[in-house]
């Protein structure tokens, strides 16, 4: 949350799979919210949805449920969360609602890894990952929630699952030892057809930089920058999180976000215009990071601070405005 956050705590209308319609490409931010997650009460492990208008007006409590609920993507008007509701603590089901907290559904009777996930086809598919005997595969699944392929990795370990535009690849990150705590682990980007063929790995982490703790991020869950033959990720290196950049082919890598901060979970806007993150100045191990939602216009590199109190707020993504709610102005 990923819940992954916690030993200690350290997004996406098209960033893993589906592109928009042509009139949400001419108007990239018209009727946008950030949908995001928030860390309500630590006694209880209590996590909520909100979301906000892009300047942080009209902010809302969606899912006002007690336990664990925790947005990982979204397609249109629509939000894919993982939750605990109703089952055992921390036992992940995929659930959907739209961008108001209403029509909420179970999509699958699987339980889920605390994972990302993507989708295709106009928001037909997802690709999610599945726990219990199937954790060395990735299921392909319908909007009911039916199993319509499973994508064997070859991996001890892999996690957060993203679409490629065109549907036709997978990129993933993965590890060749199961648990972090295993000698050996260090998680990378890694991308395969999705008939299961032609497995690659992506990133290479420096072998020079030795600051990433046993539990940080090496690479961190992709996206798929909109428009762009990139993929984004966060990374731990010189001592704090930044979100990067690289081609599929695994070249030309590059750094977005700046040192002498943490940036990780994010998402784009449908044309690749804006970047979404959580961020926290970094801090020490002892003490308990405070993420705020940060929005970055890549056209000027301009970044505003959107959310500025004392709770932790994680893993923004954009989603559309429910039809009914949406303002009739262009921002």
């Amino acid at each position: 949350m990923s819940l992954r956050s916690l030993i200690p705590i350290v997004v996406l209308l098209a960033a893993c799979g589906d592109p928009q319609s042509s009139h949400e490409e001419k108007r990239p931010t018209a009727d946008l919210r950030i949908a995001f997650n928030v860390y309500t009460n630590t006694p209880e492990d209590n996590y909520e949805v909100f979301v906000m208008d892009l300047d942080g007006a009209n902010r809302k409590n969606i899912s006002n449920t007690p336990g664990v609920e925790w947005v990982y993507a979204a397609y249109g008007d629509r939000l894919l969360f993982l939750s605990d509701r109703d089952t055992c603590h921390r036992c992940y089901f995929l659930y959907e609602m739209d961008a108001d907290g209403n029509n909420v559904r179970r999509i699958s009777d699987h339980r889920m890894q605390d994972s990302w996930m993507g989708s295709r086809f106009n928001g037909a598919e997802f690709i999610v990952d599945p726990k219990g005997i199937n954790d060395t595969a990735f299921f392909r699944l319908d909007t009911s929630g039916k199993v319509l392929d499973t994508l064997y990795h070859g991996l001890a370990y892999a996690n957060d699952p993203c679409f490629s535009p065109d549907g036709n690849q997978v990129v993933f990150r993965g590890a060749n030892a199961k648990f972090k705590q295993d000698q050996g682990y260090y998680d990378e980007l890694y991308i395969i057809n999705t008939d299961g063929t032609g497995r690659r790995q992506l990133t290479h982490y420096p072998a020079n930089d030795t600051t990433a703790e046993w539990w940080a991020y090496h690479a961190g869950p992709p996206q798929w920058v909109p428009l762009s033959n990139r993929i984004s990720y966060c990374s731990k290196r010189k001592g704090n999180l930044s979100i990067f950049i690289i081609k599929p082919d695994g070249t030309d890598e590059q750094q977005l976000t700046p040192d002498g901060f943490d940036e990780d979970w994010h998402a784009w806007s449908s044309d690749g215009n804006w970047l979404v993150y959580s961020g926290t100045p970094v801090v020490s191990d002892e003490d308990r990071p405070v993420f705020d939602i940060f929005l970055m216009d890549m056209r000027t590199k301009h970044v505003k601070q959107i959310t500025t109190d004392t709770l932790s707020e994680q893993a923004p993504v954009f989603v559309r405005a429910p039809v009914g709610t949406r303002p009739g102005a262009y921002p």
